[in-house]
């Protein structure tokens, strides 16, 4: 368990009442990322019914890599500050939820990609948001939160030099030219951006998005037409099991699940049905802003 909004008072509470279940139940603290792998193979060595991982996008990225292939399936209890894939399946981190996927849930097999042999779970990102993260992490001290990605956005779209981009779909070349672009799980980004709107986790495929830009104005443009749920001449979407982005320029960066990833080339394919999560019975309905709705409900 980690994550900047853990609620530990919820989290007893639901431990207590699966003892009252007659469930066997352990509690483990995680120090670090590595500890997090750790404790997640120790779970499926001992074959596990079910791990619950409380934490943000980083923890669970990491216990369902250390999970992936596995048939012991995962609940999230989201607690970081984006929760991307928890908000895609309709948890929303609250007690009530997370008794209800325990006792009616239905399990959902999902993708995952791999990014030069790192799994992610919602999205990679190339260029303008990846120096973004790169930034917010360089600065980073203790938890993020929404507020430390302010001053990193403010300076990136004053200083950002958007590189060329040669990005190869299925082995065909769909840009060759400045731009950003993201390889998505999920149909969501950060604040609810539709950047992947089709994206389905269980399709079988990534979401590629490229926006084509050469400065401020682009930038502008595309992040208003996304806002809007419109696409522009610019924008270039397409479903893949493949894609390979590279540059001509140096120190290009990437973003893997909102952590800093490696620079370009990056070489990602999807791995069809990889993990599978306890999500709650009925249409899966994605939730938005929930830890902004906790606040004005206090």
């Amino acid at each position: 368990m980690s994550g900047s909004h853990l609620d530990v008072t919820g989290l007893k509470k639901l431990c207590q009442w699966l003892k009252e279940q007659g469930k066997y139940v352990r509690v483990d603290l995680t120090e670090s990322m590595e500890h997090v792998g750790q404790l997640t193979s120790r779970a499926i060595a001992e074959n596990a019914t079910t791990v619950i991982a409380a934490g943000g996008d980083g923890t669970i990225r990491t216990v369902i890599d250390a999970m992936a292939g596995s048939e012991i399936p995962i609940l999230i209890v989201p607690s970081g500050t984006e929760n991307l894939l928890a908000g895609e399946v309709g948890l929303d981190g609250s007690i009530e939820t997370t008794a209800n996927t325990l006792l009616n849930g239905k399990i959902q097999k999902i993708d995952l990609g791999n990014a030069n042999n790192i799994h992610f779970m919602a999205i990679t990102g190339v260029g303008f948001d990846a120096e973004v993260v790169k930034r917010v992490h360089y600065n980073r001290r203790g938890h993020i939160t929404h507020t430390n990605y302010i001053r990193p956005l403010v300076q990136t779209f004053l200083e950002h030099k958007f590189p060329y981009l040669t990005v190869e779909i299925d082995g065909e070349i769909v840009c060759n030219e400045p731009a950003m672009a993201f390889v998505s799980n999920i149909s969501r980004y950060a604040v609810g951006l539709g950047i992947a709107k089709e994206a389905k986790m269980g399709d079988g495929f990534l979401d590629v998005t490229i926006f084509k830009c050469r400065g401020k104005r682009q930038l502008a443009k595309h992040a208003i037409n996304t806002v809007l749920n419109r696409d522009g001449v610019n924008t270039i979407r397409q479903k893949c099991k493949k894609v390979i982005i590279s540059s001509p320029q140096e120190n290009v960066y990437t973003q893997i699940d909102g952590d800093p990833g490696p620079q370009l080339p990056l070489k990602i394919e999807v791995i069809p049905a990889a993990a599978r999560l306890l999500v709650p019975p009925g249409d899966m309905t994605p939730v938005r802003y929930y830890h902004l709705k906790k606040w004005f409900l206090r």
